[in-house]
């Protein structure tokens, strides 16, 4: 089964309080993005640590119940930390950053790398009968097979999530195709 590709640039996610403190002010929209409901905001912030920084990180809305801070290994390095591969929403074991906006500055134990995932509505997983985990076959000039985990929803638009450096190592980008292994 084909599945196309979404590259997932670093990213933040941010609770009401959080917003509120950084901003001031409510989400303002860029452009939606694919996953029903989500979009891309106007809005900025500095991911800081000791050693360094990285500016002009965008938020995504809608907010959410819990901050989040999604980076690739890449700029984790940058940043002198280690952040653990995590399913959205599990922050056990996250790192500690620094958010910096346009009103003010929060400490956030919430920064992970975001694990390889597909997002699929649980009646299609149902459908065709889409286990928990797959394998997914990339073509190409730099090809390979990566496992990825099965991120299933009420509303979800059907694509592989992976992270710059995923997309990268294979030579992929937003809308190539991929295709699935073991269902």
């Amino acid at each position: 089964m084909k599945i196309t590709v979404g590259v997932s640039n670093r990213h933040i996610h941010l609770t009401q309080n959080d917003l509120d403190i950084l901003f001031g002010k409510e989400l303002t929209k860029s452009k939606d993005l694919k996953q029903p409901g989500q979009f891309a905001s106007n809005e900025f912030v500095t991911i800081k640590t000791i050693k360094s920084e990285i500016t002009n990180v965008r938020v995504l809305g809608p907010v959410r119940d819990y901050t989040q801070v999604e980076i690739s290994k890449t700029d984790a390095y940058k940043l002198g930390i280690n952040p653990p591969v995590r399913s959205s929403g599990n922050l056990k074991d996250a790192e500690t950053v620094t958010l910096i906006g346009p009103n003010g500055t929060i400490v956030t134990n919430s920064c992970i790398i975001a694990d390889r995932h597909i997002h699929i509505t649980y009646d299609e997983k149902q459908k065709y009968n889409i286990p928990d985990k797959v394998n997914i076959k990339i073509n190409g000039e730099k090809k390979g097979i990566i496992e990825v985990n099965v991120k299933p929803s009420q509303e979800a638009f059907f694509e592989l999530h992976l992270d710059t450096d995923d997309a990268n190592a294979f030579l992929l980008k937003n809308d190539d195709e991929v295709e699935m292994l073991n269902i």
